[in-house]
């Protein structure tokens, strides 16, 4: 189970879920000089409990699974996102009704209120959701690694620095000039005028950024393997986090699978 595929979309269900689950232990209807209970009160409660808030919760629990289950996996021909999908949408349509609904004798209550809010919010998320690029970045974002120096830098000029200028074995020292000054070279069984070796190129930084193909793709395995390991699909966004020369990318999907991607033409940046 890897927590960096979660996205924000997965925060804003876990949230929705936590705000339903607060919602069950709140007056579903009041009524004036009564003291109404939730909705775990099955007597009272009716189809509310299970239409509602069990629904609910089973939706966010396959939403949030279908992130660490493997895209083939599916159940009865259809893949766990997509269930979870169809049970929120059920969910937001029960509470909906719920509001509409209200008997005559009673008013609403802060959990009919609470829980519509809720569950609209799981069903907006579990369908719209990947076409947003916000709620399709990393909820736990990547560590930075620290800045390495170019190869060849030094952070200092004294003895021991893998960069500082070496004196051949049996070469004259040469004399510290005064501050300000230009050092003098000395004799030595070198060229009297040696060309002095071009400084390396400081390494290109690069910042990993959301992508989406215009056409399904194959993303290949990172040891050079040609089986692919996944295929990008249009419309989905992935996380570039290294590349390659000028048309190589290494992504990640979203449940967590790393790869090479060799065809970058057309790609979209979010």
């Amino acid at each position: 189970m890897n927590i960096r595929s979660l996205t924000r979309g997965d925060g804003v269900v876990i949230g929705a879920a936590v705000l339903l689950f607060i919602a069950s232990f709140l007056d579903f209807y009041t009524v004036t000089g009564a003291d109404m209970p939730s909705v775990w009160n099955t007597d009272y409660s009716g189809l509310a409990l299970p239409a509602i808030f069990l629904l609910g919760f089973v939706a966010a629990g396959l939403l949030i699974a279908a992130r660490f289950q493997p895209e083939s996996r599916k159940v009865l021909g259809l893949p766990l996102a997509a269930w979870g999908t169809v049970l929120a949408v059920a969910a937001a349509w029960n509470a909906l009704w719920s509001l509409i609904v209200c008997p005559s004798r009673l008013d609403l209550g802060a959990g009919c209120i609470l829980s519509f809010l809720a569950v609209l919010a799981l069903a907006g998320v579990a369908v719209a959701g990947p076409m947003i690029p916000a709620l399709a970045g990393q909820l736990v974002p990547e560590p930075r690694p620290a800045a390495v120096p170019p190869y060849g830098g030094q952070p200092g000029a004294g003895y021991g620095y893998p960069g500082a200028q070496q004196q051949p074995y049996g070469a004259t020292p040469q004399p510290v000039p005064p501050y300000g000054g230009t050092p003098t070279p000395g004799p030595g069984p070198h060229d009297a005028n040696p060309t002095p070796a071009p400084a390396p190129a400081p390494a290109a930084d690069f910042s990993p950024f959301w992508f989406a193909v215009p056409v399904a793709r194959p993303l290949l395995a990172e040891d050079g393997s040609p089986t692919p390991i996944a295929e990008l699909a249009p419309g989905t966004w992935y996380l570039a986090v290294e590349q390659r020369g000028d048309s190589t990318l290494v992504a990640q999907t979203q449940d967590g699978r790393r790869g090479v991607l060799n065809d970058t033409s057309g790609i979209q940046r979010g």
